[in-house]
């Protein structure tokens, strides 16, 4: 699999950061499209936006170089090196929603509003970033074989780019960009069923939807960051899950549009 999309000698442009930026741009445009909706000022939102991707971007690696400290600490200028990977979406979440809520009480907003309106926006980047990983041949599961893939309808090429040293091994990248796809939608269609949905109850829906997701799929990859005996990832989505039941069912789902 060759990570390189556009190689001009000078100046290399890697599939990976290609992937990165197509989800942001794909992110601003549904965030934006949402806030119109609910009619939130339109510069706010763009500084939000412009800000909290920096942050998250920061977030990522630092949570992603941490985990990883022995490595970086022999290598410390390929923490910069970013279009190689290394970007951990957990630490990237954190570091934003941290800033979203200074953000708001500093301009008197409300943020659980906020992150309502930015979660289709923020899944449908998540399954869009994870074909970055694929490309770089990274976020991976577990050996499998080629006729194990072809029977469960893993495309060809998706097969072919999980021919990794030697062995075929699980997409969990696949799996994950397909979850959110799905939760997309879901969350859209549950937008546009239910009226008078409170505030958090879509955050709440992604929460819970991500969690349960990543915590499955997360149990086939081999290359996950620990906390101990623990994978990191999987505690987080626990967490997510919690905090997303919490959101959901404090204000129950009942009124549907006619």
């Amino acid at each position: 699999m060759d990570r390189v999309a556009i190689d001009l000698g000078w100046l290399k442009i890697y599939w990976y950061s290609i992937f990165i930026f197509l989800a942001m741009i794909v992110a601003c445009f549904v965030i934006l499209k949402e806030a119109k909706r609910k009619q939130i000022n339109q510069e706010f939102l763009v500084n939000l936006i412009f800000y909290s991707i920096m942050i998250g971007i920061l977030g990522a690696r630092f949570y992603y170089v941490i985990f990883n400290f022995n490595y970086y600490i022999e290598n410390p200028v390929e923490i910069l090196q970013i279009w190689n990977g290394g970007l951990a979406i957990h630490g990237g979440i954190l570091a934003a929603t941290l800033f979203i809520l200074y953000y708001c009480r500093k301009n008197k907003q409300n943020a659980i509003k906020i992150f309502d309106i930015a979660s289709p926006g923020v899944i449908i980047a998540q399954g869009i970033g994870r074909w970055g990983n694929f490309f770089n041949g990274e976020a991976y599961g577990t050996i499998t074989t080629y006729q194990n893939l072809k029977n469960i309808g893993i495309p060809e090429f998706i097969i072919n780019g999980m021919y990794i040293d030697g062995e075929y091994r699980q997409p969990t990248f696949f799996y994950e960009s397909c979850w959110c796809l799905v939760g997309f939608i879901g969350i859209l269609i549950i937008r546009k069923l239910y009226k008078n949905l409170k505030d958090g109850q879509l955050a709440g829906v992604y929460l819970i939807w991500y969690g349960i997701g990543r915590l499955f799929i997360e149990g086939l990859r081999t290359d996950s960051l620990m906390l101990g005996q623990f994978k990191m990832a999987q505690l987080i989505s626990i967490l997510f899950m919690i905090v997303g039941f919490y959101l959901l069912l404090r204000n129950p789902l009942k009124e549907r549009k006619k």
